[in-house]
């Protein structure tokens, strides 16, 4: 419209003009596109004296000040034209991003008006998943009055492959991702609008168009061991007992410390696990402190282990939010929920992991905590699978910087460690079948 209104400006202003110097004669032609004009302009300066008696041209009836003003008229209005012109183009994405904003927010408004849910919650179906998603819901309803009714966010299982699978380890059925394929298959099709995770099972490289937006408040990070006998160290179990664990991370640090104990596989929920351990198909087994209390299940805990004791996994503990990047309607109500302190230290962990490749197939661990001051300060580990070679690492540094020392960390254990040692790593793990059986490879 302003465009419009602006090129009717120019016409009218250049018609004025055409009729003032008119007179003149071809001095004021106008060349054809790449040819110059053969005779220079006339002299259109207004005459010295009072500018209110400039002699009129006979002919145009124009005074010199009108002609002049003419032409002020048509070089501001042609500026102001290529200005707007210039303006379209530039607001164009902005217009088309307000756009796509503008539909998906209707889009919100038409669910709820039809009584669908406002937002839709993707989840795994475990017992600790779905009690995560229930704190997710908790804290969305306290933070948000439209969200609080029944209905306005809906909780949608989802069963995915690290569920299905829980005869084989999770080194020999793919490592990171099992728990997360058929949810990021749900969140593209748009069949959720966020997904929560425990973000330890979340891989580094995330589906494209997609991000952990959020990170709610992190709970206790650390392991605990549980034993029906009592025993509270690992090297207190007499040789040849039976660890359940399909953790590479846990079962490297236990032979360090006790090489004469085994580790089996030993998977399911938690429940799952406390039932094995009571049947007696194992002597003991580890579980994240973190699971027990979103339960309320922490009287099961023999003993909780202290990071010297057991370094627990790369953001364990951690609940994160993962929404497409460009959803801007949910985005609205996930951002404002994101801990800071946490997002930096996940950030730093997860820094640290993807410079080693890290998968469910390397034993590695690490925990980054941001102080009073700002100040993150992050410890890491890699080891053999058989506790025998293990590489420590600390940093601290801005939390600003959390990417930047996670990377760097990761990359001195490369550096000390050698690429042979992580070559040799992956084959040996493939060769024990991960934990179902003892290393014995020096």
């Amino acid at each position: 419209m302003v465009q419009r209104s602006t090129t009717l400006a120019v016409v009218v202003a250049g018609g004025l003009l055409l009729r003032a110097v008119a007179p003149f004669g071809p001095s004021f032609a106008v060349a054809p596109r790449g040819q110059a004009t053969t005779n220079p302009p006339r002299d259109l300066r207004i005459p010295e004296g009072n500018v209110h008696s400039a002699p009129q041209d006979q002919a145009s009836g124009l005074s010199g000040t009108a002609m002049a003003a003419a032409m002020l008229t048509v070089t501001s209005l042609l500026s102001a034209s290529l200005r707007a012109r210039r303006q379209s183009c530039f607001c164009k994405p902005l217009q088309q991003g307000m756009k796509q904003q503008a539909v998906q927010v209707h889009s919100t408004v038409a669910r709820a008006a039809e009584g669908e849910p406002i937002l839709r919650l993707g989840t795994r179906g475990s017992p600790l998943a779905l009690a995560q998603a229930y704190e997710t819901k908790r804290v969305l309803a306290a933070a948000f009055p439209e969200l609080a009714p029944e209905g306005a966010v809906e909780i949608r299982t989802i069963s995915t492959t690290g569920d299905q699978r829980l005869e084989i380890s999770l080194a020999e059925i793919g490592g990171k991702g099992l728990f997360t394929r058929e949810l990021d298959v749900a969140l593209i099709n748009k069949e959720v609008d966020f997904c929560v995770h425990s973000t330890k099972d979340v891989p580094t490289v995330l589906v494209p168009g997609t991000e952990l937006c959020t990170m709610l408040p992190r709970e206790d990070s650390r392991d605990v061991i549980i034993t029906p006998n009592g025993i509270t160290r690992f090297e207190d179990l007499p040789a040849g007992s039976l660890i359940g664990t399909a953790s590479l991370r846990r079962q490297a640090q236990i032979y360090a410390v006790n090489p004469n104990v085994k580790c089996v596989n030993f998977r399911g929920n938690v429940q799952t696990r406390l039932r094995k351990l009571k049947a007696g198909e194992v002597n003991c087994t580890l579980l994240a402190y973190a699971g027990l209390k979103r339960m309320n299940m922490t009287e099961h805990a023999t003993r909780i282990l202290e990071w010297d004791e057991m370094l627990p996994a790369i953001s364990q503990g951690a609940i994160s939010l993962q929404c497409a990047s460009d959803d801007e309607a949910t985005l609205k109500y996930l951002r404002p929920l994101n801990h800071r302190q946490t997002f930096e230290a996940v950030t730093c962990e997860r820094a640290f992991l993807a410079s080693l490749d890290g998968n469910c197939k390397t034993p590695i661990a690490g925990q980054a905590k941001v102080s009073a001051d700002g100040q993150l300060h992050l410890i890491g580990l890699v080891s053999s699978p058989d506790g025998q070679k293990i590489f420590r690492v600390t940093r601290s540094g801005a939390a600003s910087d959390a990417a930047t020392i996670g990377k760097d960390a990761g990359m001195e254990i490369r550096k000390e460690a050698g690429e042979k040692f992580f070559e040799d790593m992956q084959d040996y793990v493939q060769a024990v079948q991960a934990a179902n059986e003892k290393p014995t490879k020096a």
